[in-house]
């Protein structure tokens, strides 16, 4: 009688970065939502209460986004990692973050358990995103709009939100946004994009999970889109600018509001280089009629918070 042959040697699971590595991407991010949040302020004090409430605000959203990920794919058995949270440079942009992510080191199986983990995180991350930007705009003043500056872009939901706060803005007057308010609009924004139905994004996940092999068409289409939005906004801008007389550096911000979906679709493109635009294979079940209507949701939800021209420049 022989031996038997000896085991073949299991393949390591991918590694993940250390927690202290988390932690410290944590408290980085905390730092530059506070210094973005303290911008604006007349006084030490008010700064640093602006800044607080932004960092609180923002940060709340963004883990509740990625705790709604984690907190369903742990109890669909798939390993994931805790949520990495990107610092941005405060003078890089207006959110000082550019978002969170989380890892997952398995497959998804079934396309009802990547309905749950998919929409999980925009959904949580909306749950505190809307009382956070009604409360904002309660305590945002209504105000002539002035001739120069950058305003926040609207999308319907986030027009319901300011009537439903404000009541009737009269023409040529807007809301300035609060800490709070400002924390509320960047949730709505940072969840529209989550929500894109393309690739492995949130919205690329409900996709898959409600129209199986078709997701890579409807990939295909919505990135095609992108860079047909950016393309009619920077002309309509152009034409506006034109108008207006704009020349040089004017000229170039005016129209940069149609460059956002260029480098939107340009940064997806590299990000899927390696993958491509297609999603990774569950097995073939039929989703739950369940499952289907929280898809069905999250894809009204989208075209709901979809903001055309997300910061807008006035002369």
């Amino acid at each position: 009688m022989t031996d038997p042959p000896p085991p073949l040697p299991q393949r390591r699971p991918r590694s993940t970065l250390p927690p202290w590595f988390n932690h410290f991407l944590f408290v980085l991010t905390l730092f530059s939502t506070f210094v973005v949040g303290t911008t604006g302020g007349s006084s030490w004090g008010e700064a640093i209460t602006n800044g607080v409430l932004y960092m609180a605000s923002i940060m709340g959203i963004l883990f509740c986004h990625e705790a709604g990920h984690y907190v369903m794919a742990r109890i669909n058995r798939v390993p994931a990692s805790l949520p990495y949270f990107i610092p941005a440079p405060p003078f890089l942009g207006i959110f000082g973050t550019f978002g969170a992510v989380i890892v997952m080191k398995g497959r998804i199986r079934s396309r009802n358990a990547l309905m749950e983990i998919g929409a999980a995180g925009p959904l949580a991350g909306l749950a505190v995103a809307l009382p956070v930007l009604y409360i904002g705009l309660t305590q945002s003043p209504v105000e002539p709009v002035p001739e120069l500056g950058h305003f926040e872009g609207n999308s319907i939901l986030y027009l319901w939100m300011k009537q439903l706060a404000c009541g009737d803005i009269p023409y040529g007057q807007d809301v300035v946004l609060s800490p709070m308010a400002k924390a509320g609009w960047a949730g709505l924004l940072v969840t529209m994009l989550n929500l894109i139905p393309i690739s492995q994004l949130d919205g690329g996940h409900i996709v898959y999970a409600m129209a199986g092999r078709h997701h890579h068409l409807v990939s295909r289409l919505v990135l095609a889109g992108l860079f047909a939005l950016g393309a009619c906004i920077v002309l309509m801008q152009l034409s506006s600018g034109l108008e207006r007389g704009y020349t040089g550096e004017t000229m170039a911000q005016h129209v940069m509001a149609g460059m956002n979906w260029f480098f939107l679709g340009f940064l997806l493109l590299v990000l899927t280089r390696r993958r491509g635009l297609g999603h990774p294979p569950t097995d073939d079940e039929e989703i739950s009629w369940r499952h289907r209507a929280v898809g069905i949701l999250c894809l009204v939800l989208f075209i709901l918070m979809f903001t055309p021209v997300p910061l807008r420049l006035i002369y």
